[in-house]
């Protein structure tokens, strides 16, 4: 698990399952980095915006397959905060079902952590990333927090929740999410609850900060 040059971002990508654990994961390393010192991009900020798409059709976007995401925009976003430069990043409105008029302002930072279900199925972004991360967890667990997260965050009922989890949810991770594990350098099962593992990744992100303080250290000596 070598990382990159100090003089260099680690990015982490953080894929898994829905309610997998991953944003646990992500916030853990971020919190590990220290203010300023860590950005996180979820992948579901880069759903492509739909406002020539009337409602109805709106409403049954399948958002689990690799289409509903802006690949393009999210590569060159990470390969500008690989340059030292800031980005304005998207946001989504899910209760409108398309992307917001503001965007979120998000500067560079030694530490890059891009976290979503697609993360290691696009081979562009997966050249961009440092470190591979496969989250794990059960479906059934998987399901139960992806229901309470929708209905508590996203203004979901639950009988749209458990709809579209038929209906796309479980078929694209079958098809999509799990084959990507393939492409990780750690598993991490159990997600955020796996407290050896996540030990183990905050240890490779205050390696990595040392190195780099090592590094301007020596250049300014």
């Amino acid at each position: 698990m070598s990382g990159p040059s100090a003089e260099r971002p680690l990015v982490i990508g953080l894929a898994g399952g829905t309610g997998s654990g991953k944003t646990t994961v992500a916030h853990a390393l971020v919190e590990t980095a220290g203010p300023g010192r860590a950005v996180l991009l979820p992948q579901d900020a880069y759903y492509r915006a739909q406002r020539d798409v009337p409602a109805e059709v709106r409403a049954r976007t399948n958002y689990d397959e690799p289409g509903a995401f802006d690949h393009d925009l999210l590569v060159a976003h990470v390969d500008a905060l690989r340059a030292g430069r800031s980005i304005e990043r998207p946001v989504y409105d899910f209760e409108r079902d398309d992307r917001a008029a503001e965007t979120t302002h998000v500067p560079s930072a030694a530490v890059i952590i891009v976290e979503g279900i697609l993360v290691l199925h696009d081979v562009a972004l997966r050249t961009r990333l440092s470190l591979k991360v496969f989250v794990d967890a059960p479906a059934d667990e998987r399901f139960i927090r992806r229901l309470e997260r929708d209905v508590r965050e996203r203004g979901r009922s639950a009988q749209s929740v458990i709809e579209q989890y038929r209906r796309t949810v479980k078929p694209m991770h079958d098809l999509f999410v799990e084959p990507s594990k393939a492409h990780a350098d750690i598993i991490l099962p159990e997600g955020g609850e796996n407290h050896v593992a996540l030990e183990v990744l905050r240890a490779f992100v205050v390696a990595h900060l040392d190195g780099a303080r090592v590094g301007l250290l020596g250049r300014t000596a």
